[in-house]
């Protein structure tokens, strides 16, 4: 396919997104279903285009004066990725596969410069209804973090330890050109591609059937190591998902003491049993919801990790098109979930022990409000300021999260160069 027919493709397939409000990769995947003679080059470049567009489709439509597929998937062809009004009037002329070529209208719209009237949220690419949440947690700061969270993500991978270390990974990967995380020690990043690049394809590698390294997000890499800290003997990761916090702490826990991974879902639990044996990790058992009960651990773990669901505000580089699905009734319904999943979790922490709690949430509703509610019913627990054992464990280097009374820590891609994350470490009083 010439790049016409890709950005006809694009439209068609931005345009389904929006009108049946449902995930992106589904429509990307029965587009191709239906489109056989697309190669994977030609679904790489569809897809970047329609991620593109989705990450910046308030201040794209704001510049068109119109929020149609045509327009965003065209200002983002011209515009962010650089091919400029020229470079997108000569695909689309001669390709019997292209859109209509380019208006008048249009054109004037492509070459101009940006408004600088437009409302905060349209220049942040934030859903209207979500930035005052959004604001409060960055103020003057919002903006940029706004714009931050609409480029594009790395990819990040995290050392396993128990198979090496950072400096061995570059060696063996220097063909990626990955360069060193700055906040978390056992991380690697690759920087995201441009415009029509192809990210190399890291699961492919070597190294990562062999457990050398696992694809996880520094946030994420961080907030395992802060758990870590705390030199746990036993361990329950209660939302486990598909693993990767269970991994990095059997990496960071060399194996000793004991993980308990469970989860609520036997489906998302799944990927766990692959990647462990991968890893060789050699600490961890994992609970099946529907098989075994966690009654015998009540009281007993020395650090409860609470990864809770929640909105993904933090990921919405990674899933763009869930930035405009999200719903105040959605978010309300996780705002409850996560009050019931952290109380229920804080049962399995013995005095003395620590429960940290987590989201990959930007908004204050999902964090910071959640844990103070929390503390304000449980008296037996108290909060664990991170910023001074940020420099301890991260050196004085390493870039800086926001910090909150009582100490919790919100990365974020303007301030951390990291999915949006939050991570409050508490402490149960020991008894007497």
């Amino acid at each position: 396919m010439k790049d016409g027919g890709r950005l006809a493709a694009a439209i068609e397939i931005l345009g389904d997104v929006e009108q049946a409000r449902r995930p992106v990769q589904d429509a990307l995947r029965d587009w191709g279903r239906q489109h056989r003679f697309a190669g994977s080059g030609d679904r790489l470049v569809i897809a970047n285009l329609v991620f593109d567009a989705l990450r910046r489709r308030l201040s794209l439509a704001a510049i068109m004066q119109d929020e149609s597929p045509r327009a965003l998937v065209f200002a983002t062809y011209a515009r962010i990725w650089g091919f400029g009004l020229e470079g997108l009037s000569a695909v689309l002329d001669g390709d019997r596969f292209a859109p209509e070529p380019v208006s008048e209208e249009e054109a004037a719209r492509l070459v101009a410069d940006a408004p600088s009237d437009v409302a905060p949220h349209v220049a942040a690419d934030i859903p209207e209804w979500l930035w005052p949440q959004f604001f409060e947690a960055f103020g003057d700061a919002a903006v940029e973090e706004g714009r931050a969270l609409a480029a594009r993500a790395p990819i990040d991978l995290r050392v396993n330890l128990l198979k090496g270390d950072r400096e061995r990974m570059l060696r063996k990967l220097s063909h990626l050109s990955l360069h060193e995380t700055t906040i978390s020690p056992v991380g690697l990043r690759i920087e995201p591609p441009l415009g029509k690049e192809r990210a190399p394809h890291v699961q492919a590698e070597e190294g990562f059937r062999k457990g050398w390294f696992e694809l996880q997000d520094e946030a994420s890499q961080v907030a395992a190591l802060v758990a870590a800290s705390v030199e746990p003997a036993q361990v329950l990761d209660y939302c486990a998902g598909g693993g990767g916090k269970t991994l990095a702490l059997a990496g960071a826990m060399g194996n000793r003491g004991q993980i308990y991974a469970h989860d609520a879902s036997k489906l998302r639990l799944a990927p766990i049993f692959e990647r462990l044996q991968r890893a060789g990790a050699r600490n961890v058992q994992v609970r099946d919801p529907e098989a075994t009960s966690l009654a015998d651990l009540e009281g007993r773990m020395d650090l409860v990790f609470v990864d809770v669901p929640c909105s993904g505000t933090g990921v919405w580089r990674r899933r763009p098109d869930s930035k405009w699905r999200i719903t105040p009734n959605a978010l309300a319904a996780r705002v409850r979930e996560q009050r019931e999943v952290l109380a229920a979790a804080s049962r399995y922490v013995r005095p003395g022990g620590h429960l940290l709690y987590a989201t990959c949430s930007l908004l204050p509703c999902e964090n910071g409000e959640q844990v103070r509610a929390f503390l304000g019913e449980a008296g037996e627990f108290e909060a664990v300021s991170l910023e001074p054992r940020w420099s301890e464990l991260f050196g004085e280097a390493a870039p800086r999260p926001r910090f909150e009374e009582p100490g919790f820590a919100t990365l974020s891609p303007a301030r951390t160069a990291t999915d949006g994350f939050f991570i409050a470490l508490l402490r149960r009083r020991e008894e007497g």
